[in-house]
């Protein structure tokens, strides 16, 4: 995509990746740190930002953005991350599902905060954003699994009850944003109270559905190749 908008000469172009680049660590990182991806999610996306800011020149800007772990309602309703996925837990099993063994670090963004990032460095001069990478999201959004579950389950004011899924999970990250705000001025505003609310009054009123396969990336894309859709 990046060689195709330049060819077509693009002049901006903004690649999403994750913080999930940086797997484990055992101190706070920033856009300075090692890399350490464990996933190969982490290592395609961690590649592509490589390649990516090697085509950056003067006529085309690349910007990357490692974003924090995105929650939220969205019109492409996503429930296969952390947040989403505890309130959807809670809604249908009356338990939320907690990765082992909860003592992972995380760092956690609202979709519409990240958009507005991304709006924001469509907005920059070119020349302070050419081949820089940001992090987004911000330093108070830093949790721990379990604890972040004790919040959503007060958020939506249910009892805190849960339940274990999956194997250890391995990536364990605390990551500073100090960059996007000290250089794009960007702050979120949205919490992962408010996220949780909206997502559980969504699906009380029945707006979204919890059993929805496109809200499960990789039960989606299991559907499409049963259906004999290329991917």
């Amino acid at each position: 995509m990046a060689s195709l908008a330049k060819e077509i000469g693009v002049e901006r172009y903004i690649f999403p990746s994750s913080c999930s680049a940086y797997g484990f660590q055992e101190d706070e990182v920033n856009e300075n740190s090692k890399v350490n991806p464990l996933t190969v999610y982490a290592k395609a996306n961690n590649r592509a930002e490589g390649d990516v800011l090697a085509m950056a020149d003067g006529k085309f800007c690349v910007t990357v953005i490692r974003q924090a772990t995105v929650y939220g309602l969205s019109p492409r309703m996503r429930f296969d991350l952390a947040i989403n996925g505890m309130v959807r837990g809670f809604f249908k099993n009356g338990k939320i599902p907690i990765l082992r063994d909860g003592k992972q670090w995380r760092p956690f963004v609202h979709v519409r905060d990240t958009a507005k990032a991304m709006i924001m460095l469509l907005e920059k001069n070119m020349e302070d954003i050419n081949g820089e990478l940001f992090n987004i999201g911000s330093n108070e959004q830093n949790y721990q699994v379990f604890d972040l579950a004790e919040k959503v389950a007060g958020a939506i004011g249910i009892p805190f009850e849960y339940e274990w899924y999956g194997a250890p999970d391995f990536r364990s990250y605390r990551v500073n944003f100090d960059k996007a705000r000290r250089e794009l001025g960007f702050s979120p505003e949205y919490d992962t109270r408010k996220g949780a609310r909206e997502i559980w009054k969504a699906l009380q009123e029945g707006r979204i559905d919890p059993d929805d396969p496109q809200a499960i990336t990789i039960d989606w894309y299991k559907k499409l190749i049963k259906e004999g859709v290329e991917i």
